[in-house]
């Protein structure tokens, strides 16, 4: 499975930090196709219209998902990078708060979504990610990511959406 390709790199990006690297995965062909077959199977194509991938790394995992599938690609981004008109959500951070866009017109081509990135820790991007395309008159029908911090508390933030990783430490 694609936990060989999980490269763990102590100390970053501080210390006492075990950061888990998901460059070997994205470099090797058979590990990339794996995660994109692993996260295919999660949940039912036909449970969702597109797929939603959260900036920058939800980008990769949820574009290949979404061309494998035949599937339309939304993508979540930070402000100002978006050229059309958006929805906003900002979140706290460990240390500070950010912000995350999306196109105001991005459920035309279908309401139900996957929602993709590669990493769930805390959840507060997830979160707030759920809460704009819902603003936006979408429905989350799922969460996908690569992998999940365990010992963290981010699917307590994400409420009823069902969650898949395929990865957990």
């Amino acid at each position: 499975m694609v936990e060989r390709f999980i490269r763990d790199v102590p100390d970053f990006p501080k210390e006492g930090i075990l950061f888990k690297d998901i460059t070997p995965l994205l470099q090797s062909p058979e590990g990339l196709a794996q995660a994109i077959e692993g996260l295919a199977a999660a949940v039912d194509p036909a449970s969702y219209d597109t797929v939603c991938g959260i900036e920058s790394r939800g980008f990769i995992f949820g574009t290949a998902l979404a061309c494998k599938l035949g599937k339309g690609f939304v993508p979540i981004r930070k402000p100002g990078k978006l050229p059309w008109k958006t929805e906003s959500e900002s979140y706290q951070l460990e240390y500070g708060s950010d912000t995350i866009e999306i196109h105001v017109d991005a459920a035309s081509q279908g309401p139900r979504f996957l929602m993709v990135d590669d990493l769930l820790a805390t959840g507060g991007t997830m979160a707030a990610a759920l809460t704009l395309v819902r603003r936006i008159g979408a429905t989350p029908v799922a969460c996908a990511f690569v992998i999940e911090l365990g010992f963290l508390p981010g699917r307590a933030k994400l409420g009823d959406v069902p969650i898949h990783s395929l990865l957990t430490y």
